[in-house]
């Protein structure tokens, strides 16, 4: 009887253990750490879970990262690069594979659901090039190894109805145009798009602008290096010093002749990052860089 009972009880013990091994598998891995914070930094899970995150707090794959108003957040990843939030931000890590021996595995993925970043190039970014992304509403980025500040301006919900609006007035107008030319028995132009032409029309999205005072929209300022926008609507590539904006998906990424506004200006005592060594044109390290000028 006495047997039967430690048989037991080790069955359960090794039952136990095993749970909790296949819950350390489970477990997101850390893939970077924050190491200066001005606010509060929240990080939730595909499941709901929330955390609050202080300095040397780690941060795991797949965490949504959001900071509070006035909030910035600097986190440091296992490849040396840096992502800065600020204000309002949230952003999601999708993926972060790095061995220092295993290049051909580099693979580097964000999604910018809305507000700012500060990208700073790590060792992925620098062998390979085409293993950093970060994903946003208006567009998809091929960070490379570029030092870039992205800003995503969330249309508000007095916005997406005057955009709705735009589009059902113009889908109107360009449903009148075709039958007009129907009854006259000639063929419906195919450039006439509704899309396009609440796209152009002045109450558009593109024309619409927020509290900020800018459009909403994807912006883009490249302080060093060299990125890639691609939608719908094409590609461009944006270089050092040279500014990018697009409004949606579906038009293309345009160059801007100037600064449109923008300004990512740290705390007082919030030090900006240390380039990673290797990049000849790298910004100095100093909480001036991260002013959009």
């Amino acid at each position: 009887m006495n047997q039967l009972k430690k048989c037991t009880v080790i069955k359960s013990l090794m039952v136990l253990a095993a749970l909790c091994a296949s819950t350390l598998v489970l477990a997101a891995p850390v893939v970077g750490t924050v190491m200066q914070l001005s606010g509060p930094l929240l990080a939730t899970k595909a499941d709901g879970k929330m955390r609050v995150l202080g300095a040397k707090s780690a941060v795991e794959s797949g965490d949504t990262l959001s900071t509070q108003n006035r909030g910035y957040a600097q986190i440091k990843f296992g490849d040396d690069s840096v992502l800065i939030l600020q204000p309002d931000t949230i952003l999601t890590i999708d993926k972060f594979s790095y061995e220092a021996g295993k290049p051909a595995a580099d693979s580097i993925a964000f999604t910018l659901v809305q507000g700012g970043v500060r990208s700073n190039a790590g060792l992925i970014g620098k062998r390979s090039k085409d293993s950093v992304q970060m994903a946003t509403p208006s567009a998809n980025i091929s960070m490379q190894a570029a030092n870039v500040v992205v800003t995503y301006i969330k249309p508000s919900a007095e916005e997406i109805a005057t955009a709705r609006e735009a589009y059902l007035l113009a889908s109107t107008a360009a449903l009148d145009v075709a039958m007009q030319v129907t009854r006259s028995d000639m063929p419906v132009p195919a450039a006439i798009q509704p899309l396009m032409l609440a796209q152009i029309n002045k109450g558009g999205p593109s024309a619409v602008k927020p509290v900020s005072g800018l459009p909403p929209g994807l912006y883009v300022s490249v302080l060093d290096g060299a990125i890639n926008l691609t939608n719908k609507g094409g590609t461009q590539s944006f270089v050092a010093g040279q500014f990018g904006f697009t409004p949606n998906f579906s038009q293309p990424p345009a160059l801007l002749p100037k600064n449109p506004g923008l300004q990512f200006t740290l705390p007082a005592a919030f030090m900006a990052p240390s380039p990673v060594s290797g990049g000849s044109t790298a910004p100095k390290s100093n909480a001036v860089d991260c002013e959009v000028r």
